[in-house]
């Protein structure tokens, strides 16, 4: 079965170790046949939360009207979310923690959104394995809260320099996650 999938990207290396895997990712998914919108959170303009709760006070999901407006329908509409990003600092990184904290627009302003399926790709420098929690576990947490299904996750430790991760079998797990989806 066909399904809308939404993919929120939060590098800005647009040649970078997670968009290689993101890439794998979307061609594996729509060649299942998924329809996939790419939202890349870092080439937009997206700020945090301002916790007014004014969602959907002027018919959008925010009324501090930025691109997270563009993304919202997006979200409501899709069956699957997928997070992809690299960690920064031990955490999420600042370009796609707005979109992922602006969700919050979408349950003030009274929108279903349980029930889809959420997925993570992620990688980082160490190789240690712990150092993607502070990615994993929000991620995992905030997917519990909203009642999705957590379908996958592809961690890859390792990778800094551009082109790493052609070095490990980051990609080629990436779109085996789009079986999952």
């Amino acid at each position: 079965m066909s399904k809308k999938i939404v993919v929120i990207t939060g590098s800005p290396r647009k040649n970078g170790n997670s968009f290689a895997m993101t890439n794998a990712f979307i061609k594996a998914a729509e060649a299942k046949g998924h329809t996939v919108t790419r939202f890349d959170a870092a080439f937009k303009k997206v700020g945090g939360c301002h916790a007014c709760e004014t969602c959907y006070s002027i018919g959008k999901a925010c009324s501090f009207d930025d691109d997270f407006n563009a993304v919202a329908p997006a979200i409501l509409d899709a069956d699957a979310i997928v997070f992809t990003m690299p960690v920064y600092w031990y955490s999420i990184p600042a370009q796609i923690k707005g979109v992922i904290d602006r969700i919050y627009s979408l349950i003030v302003g009274g929108k279903d959104i349980s029930g889809k399926e959420c997925a993570l790709i992620t990688c980082c420098e160490e190789d240690d394995m712990s150092v993607m929690d502070g990615v994993r576990i929000p991620v995992e947490r905030t997917c519990a809260l909203n009642k999705w299904k957590m379908v996958g996750e592809v961690l890859i430790p390792g990778v800094l320099n551009i082109g790493d991760i052609y070095k490990t079998d980051g990609c080629k797990k990436a779109a085996e996650l789009a079986d999952k989806i």
